[in-house]
């Protein structure tokens, strides 16, 4: 099975949760072909010199031959919505990543009411809809790494069952 992982690669922190993303991924995960944009030098050493052409057209053909994408959502990043738009399109599998912590006290009635008397006390987060709903029709979200092992896991035993 290959897998896209779709994150952020803007800064050392997103670096290196993808790299431990997919330390944890390829460690659990038997047979497993993992594709990380950051690990493609020939596109991603910021060292070298690789134009939005080149980039968009090495991250493609590798979206388009995966059979899952894992779509970081955290950071609301342009380059994860187009790459989810172009897997939901294909029908793809696709498992988001959503572990920003402010998803957490949605049953508090104190923020709740807070929100409703005054906007500007949104202690919730906003993600844009149009892409979480496309990736609840072909995937779905998890809210921890663990549970997208688990997910990548099934939707690796149903492939193989289906061999």
């Amino acid at each position: 099975m290959k897998v896209y992982l779709a994150n952020s690669l803007s800064n050392e922190a997103d670096i290196a949760y993808n790299n431990h993303l997919a330390e944890l991924i390829r460690g659990n995960i038997d047979n497993i072909d993992l594709y990380v944009p950051q690990e493609n030098e020939d596109i991603n050493d910021k060292g070298t010199y690789a134009d939005s052409v080149m980039i968009a057209r090495a991250d493609y053909n590798e979206l388009k031959s995966s059979d899952v994408l894992v779509a970081v959502l955290d950071n609301a990043d342009n380059g994860v919505s187009f790459e989810a738009g172009i897997a939901f399109e294909r029908g793809m599998p696709i498992i988001g990543l959503f572990t920003d912590v402010r998803q957490q006290g949605r049953d508090n009635e104190k923020k709740i009411n807070a929100l409703i008397s005054d906007g500007t006390e949104n202690q919730f987060i906003y993600h844009n809809l149009m892409e979480i709903g496309g990736i609840k029709i072909v995937g779905k979200i998890v809210d921890n790494k663990h549970d997208l092992v688990m997910e990548l896991k099934k939707i690796n035993e149903n492939n193989n069952q289906g061999e």
